[in-house]
């Protein structure tokens, strides 16, 4: 019978120094989480501070690399990246003129980190020359684009394309407190505009189809309401323009041209 009993307390003692080794190599990483937990206690306020400079390093490196502040003047300073994805640009109108719409480029503005990034100093600046993507302009729809976009006016311009130092955009801008509108549709809506080519963007492409039927729809509303450079000329013009143009009148007007 002693003999079990020796066996058991030899595992009993074989156990017991297992432990304590397994302890023992336990005691030095103890010892070091515990030596940085008292550190942060004491100096809880220096890591808040690091933790909050490695933030503002990280906003300020993606700030950077997506341009996300920048100040563009010219067509050539938009990253291509832009353009391929479509970004809207905010802007404000800085004139009409024959060529587009000249819209100084608005950036997104960051309290603290725009003036420490900022690649421009106040001064002069030079505005985005924009044209309306895939419309030809009317003499009166350039009328309308003086009346409905004033300087000063806030636009959305979302990136189509770019030829040189041209950028074609749908130009947005808003209607109210809710609402906005493409200024490019809406000029077709109003008979002012007709659908063009859409330029600096392949015809088999699935953009280019899909800004051309949203065009389009605006177009053909215009032609089926008659309004603008869609709108029928009553009797009275169709008769007088016959008229005018038939070869008697011609040769009467030539008769009195040469009595005079």
């Amino acid at each position: 019978m002693p003999e079990p009993t020796r066996e058991t307390e030899t595992e009993e003692v074989v156990s017991d120094r297992r432990r304590r080794r397994e302890e023992n190599q336990n005691q030095p990483s103890r010892n070091v989480v515990s030596v940085v937990s008292q550190f942060a206690d004491e100096n809880l306020s220096l890591v808040r501070n690091i933790s909050t400079g490695l933030a503002l390093a990280g906003v300020i490196v993606i700030a950077r690399s997506i341009k996300l502040i920048t100040k563009f003047q010219a067509a050539c300073d938009i990253p291509a990246r832009f353009i391929e994805r479509n970004v809207s640009l905010r802007g404000k109108v800085h004139s009409i003129t024959e060529k587009g719409i000249e819209v100084e480029h608005v950036p997104i503005y960051l309290p603290v980190l725009s003036p420490l990034l900022s690649n421009h100093k106040e001064g002069p600046t030079s505005p985005l020359l924009v044209h309306l993507a895939g419309i030809d302009l009317t003499q009166e729809g350039r009328l309308w684009l003086q009346k409905n976009l004033t300087p000063a006016q806030t636009v959305w311009l979302k990136l189509i394309s770019r030829e040189g130092n041209m950028l074609h955009c749908l130009v947005s801008q808003s209607k109210g407190t809710m609402w906005s509108f493409c200024t490019n549709e809406e000029l077709l809506r109003l008979g002012l505009a007709r659908t063009a080519p859409i330029a600096g963007v392949p015809p088999d492409s699935r953009l280019y189809w899909r800004l051309h039927r949203r065009l389009h729809r605006a177009e053909v509303k215009a032609e089926r309401k008659g309004r603008g450079l869609w709108k029928e000329a009553n009797l009275w013009e169709r008769t007088s323009k016959a008229l005018r143009d038939s070869p008697l009148f011609r040769l009467m007007r030539g008769i009195f041209q040469r009595t005079e």
